[in-house]
């Protein structure tokens, strides 16, 4: 069932035409991934299905009752903790809680009958609603949303106010994804996670009973997560079914199929002309009708465009001037401690033509390693070493190296001032830096463009070893394919923190994992680090079920034992009452013996035999009670 409906809708903003005539159906439950350029027109659409502006022609149709909506740089502003923060979105359940908790006060002070029998009645049907809005989970759901996006316990009464943006933003998202709403509209939900707190949320959006729409330019995540992918390109949006890898497998028949059918009408167009001309220039009549027929013909023809191959959103090509030797760098037991201890005994070796990928979790000081060996923190324990010829290059995720007040043109210049004004503007032609555009100053630029000129900085730094951080942010799906296909290509050693899966994919040659007390290496890509730590975590798991088979064996034995115990207990018990019995007969039986009548009678002869018989079961039995009490 149709859950929002697109038609012909168009959008602009001033002379620029953002979205034209676009129309879909999103259905129930659909999980769609939105895909396209920076300045595609991605976010628009959003804005445009959240009610936040309205299309200049076409129509809109949602037939949701609530509509999420994360948007990617979302500001909140709150005096309240965290934790204090996310429970506003179960206003309605803690309402009800406060009311049912002072009916019971009610109830408990209350004699009259009468009264009661309503209270009670009320009572029932708070209780019921509570239950039906599932109440008695809302703390854990809290607790396990916050967890799940990488906030610790000890920060739950951390005042919002203090939060960073990236914090901010991962508040919102847990908000966004309790408050259930039938409609989830994702701006770049990955933006700000870890990889765990990636991977928790996959398992949380798969689960989800709503529909979804996500803008992400993680392509990992989106072969997880989505059904459908909606490209919007050139104002148009596209549907392909398929996750982003079976996108991309369509999108490059579909553009082979357009590529041969432009061709095959670019050689029937050349034909006519051809033909056209020729009976122009026999000029009979019958020759001048023909051509107004073949030209008519060609007026009529709908022409197809050429499609774009291969539209690299800008050039990219890592090279360097001298060679490094095999060993790269050398670091034992380093250790970082700032108010507290980061990271301790970092210890590993990186050789000539690796590529690394640097893991771990938000905090866990990453990019503060990578600080250490660019020589940006100095207050640290170990020894680093590097080989001979080894010239870094160092990319940044907060861009701290480029200088706001400089041009985009003197950012390159003054630090290359061997190069001509025309090379460095072709330069920057090629990373989309075109005309006016080189004279912006850095302030002004859009975090994709300060990560283009980032890497062309890196470039002509001419390294043969890069040290990158997150060098994806910021960058649209096209421009991921060309640093990769770059990457790939490059001959020097890399060493990169990225929470990109897909990236890290494609990239690493060995996974080293950054841990409080260590380093962990995989050597090989990212799926290979993730089956080994699945069969790590395998074997972990059987030895936590051996264990537990153990402690539950354990505990039977132990369980048995008592209760053989208590058994033993009981028939020692039982034994010496017996015993007391057996001797009492005795007693019995020595009195009688001694009474001249019963030798007359011949009684004697059974009660010699008793006698006998209870005095070797006498023995028997106290044999026995020395065994047990022993």
């Amino acid at each position: 069932m149709a859950i929002i409906t697109v038609n012909n809708v168009t959008k602009s903003y001033g002379i620029d035409i953002i979205l034209q005539n676009i129309s879909f159906i999103v259905n129930e439950k659909d999980k769609i991934g939105v895909i396209g350029k920076n300045g595609a027109g991605k976010s628009t659409l959003f804005n445009l299905l959240a009610g936040f502006t309205e299309p200049d022609s076409g129509a809109i149709s949602i037939s949701a009752n609530k509509i999420g909506y994360l948007q990617q740089n979302t500001l909140i502003d709150s005096e309240k903790s965290i934790y204090e923060e996310v429970k506003t979105v179960f206003v309605e359940i803690f309402q009800l809680e406060k009311q049912i908790k002072s009916l019971e006060e009610k109830i408990s002070q209350t004699k009259d009958s009468h009264l009661l029998d309503k209270l009670f009645l009320e009572y029932s049907f708070l209780t019921d609603k509570y239950m039906e809005l599932d109440g008695y989970s809302v703390e854990s759901k809290i607790r396990g949303a916050l967890n799940g996006l990488g906030f610790d316990v000890s920060q739950f009464d951390t005042p919002v106010s203090n939060l960073s943006g990236g914090q901010k933003t991962r508040l919102m998202l847990a908000k966004t994804l309790l408050s259930n709403p039938d409609v989830l509209l994702l701006d770049e939900p990955t933006n700000h996670l870890d990889i765990s707190s990636i991977e928790w949320l996959e398992q949380y959006l798969k689960f989800y009973s709503g529909t979804i729409l996500i803008i992400s330019h993680d392509r990992y995540f989106l072969d997880k997560i989505v059904s459908r992918i909606f490209e919007i390109e050139n104002t148009k949006l596209s549907v392909y079914e398929g996750n982003y890898t079976e996108y991309l497998k369509r999108k490059t028949l579909e553009t082979k199929a357009k590529l041969k059918a432009y061709e095959e009408q670019q050689k029937e167009i050349k034909r006519i002309k051809s033909i056209i001309q020729i009976q122009k220039n026999r000029r009979t009549e019958k020759s001048v009708k023909m051509a107004e027929s073949k030209q008519k013909l060609l007026e009529k023809m709908e022409i197809i465009e050429k499609p774009v191959i291969n539209n690299r959103s800008f050039n990219l090509h890592f090279d360097f001037d001298l060679e490094s030797g095999n060993e790269v760098l050398t670091v034992k037991n380093l250790s970082l401690s700032f108010d507290r201890q980061i990271f301790s005994n970092v210890s590993f070796e990186i050789k000539k033509g690796e590529k690394i990928a640097l893991l771990g979790p938000n905090g866990i000081g990453k990019s503060s390693l990578l600080k250490i060996l660019v020589g940006e923190i100095d207050n640290f324990e170990g020894e680093i070493k590097f080989g001979t010829n080894i010239i870094t290059g160092y990319y940044e995720q907060e861009f701290k190296s480029l200088h706001d007040e400089k041009t985009v043109i003197d950012e390159i210049w003054d630090e290359n001032p061997y190069l001509t004004q025309t090379e460095v503007r072709t330069l920057l032609a090629s990373f989309l830096f075109k005309e006016e555009d080189v004279f912006k100053t850095v302030s002004v630029l859009s975090g994709g463009e300060k990560a283009r000129l980032s890497l062309l900085k890196l470039i002509l730094s001419k390294a043969n070893f890069l040290l990158m951080d997150e060098p994806t942010n910021h960058l649209d799906l096209k421009a991921k394919e060309v640093l990769e296909e770059a990457l790939l290509d490059y001959s020097g050693t890399l060493l990169f923190v990225s929470h990109d899966r897909y990236f890290i994919d494609k990239i690493a040659t060995k996974v080293m994992v950054l841990t409080p007390q260590g380093v962990e290496v995989y050597l090989g890509n990212y799926s290979y680090y993730i089956e080994k730590k699945n069969q790590l975590n395998e074997k972990q798991e059987e030895t936590i079920k051996k264990t537990k088979t153990q402690i539950k064996n354990e505990r039977y034995k132990e369980r048995l034992a008592k209760l053989k115990l208590k058994q033993q207990k009981e028939y020692l018990k039982n034994l010496e009452n017996s015993i007391y019995q057996a001797e009492e007969r005795i007693k019995y039986l020595e009195e009688k013996m001694c009474d001249v009548k019963i030798y007359k009678t011949g009684e004697i002869v059974e009660i010699q035999k008793e006698y006998n018989a209870l005095k070797s079961k006498l023995e028997q039995m106290y044999e026995e009670w020395e065994n047990l009490s022993g």
